[in-house]
């Protein structure tokens, strides 16, 4: 269910852009140096576990180690639930992530929840579009 505002001037074409920023997010996952080029260097971000990050750079020294461990083998979709324009250069995109953990030997992965509810919020920055804000939490 998509509850957009179509007063915004730019409604299909910004929604066309945040959807495929979302993607490019899914395709980036393992990539250290794509991923965080895809937010914006002031970015907040709390993960799955409530980890609070501050900053691209933060976030990409925080992945690189998160790849270098078994949770290199968890990945993750997200499905675009809604997006909601704050302004003309803000959004407000509530998804839901699905985890596919396929680490061997790490004990009851059922344990793990398997979905979590995540609020982007994304900023125009220049003629595209930035994740500032990110966070998941799980659904259990």
């Amino acid at each position: 269910m998509d509850t957009t505002d179509s007063t915004h001037p730019n409604h299909d074409a910004d929604e066309k852009r945040i959807r495929a920023l979302v993607a490019r997010t899914q395709e980036a996952q393992l990539d250290p140096e794509a991923l965080p080029a895809l937010h914006a260097s002031d970015l907040v971000l709390i993960n799955f576990a409530g980890r609070r990050l501050f900053g691209r750079e933060t976030f990409a020294s925080a992945m690189a180690e998160a790849l270098s461990s078994p949770l290199k083998d968890v990945r993750t979709t997200l499905e675009v639930d809604d997006i909601r324009f704050a302004t003309p250069d803000v959004a407000i995109v509530s998804l839901t992530k699905t985890i596919h953990d396929e680490r061997s030997g790490t004990g009851d992965a059922s344990a793990l929840p398997l979905a979590g509810a995540m609020t982007y919020v994304m900023t125009r920055q220049g003629d595209d579009w930035r994740i500032s804000l990110a966070q998941t939490t799980p659904i259990r």
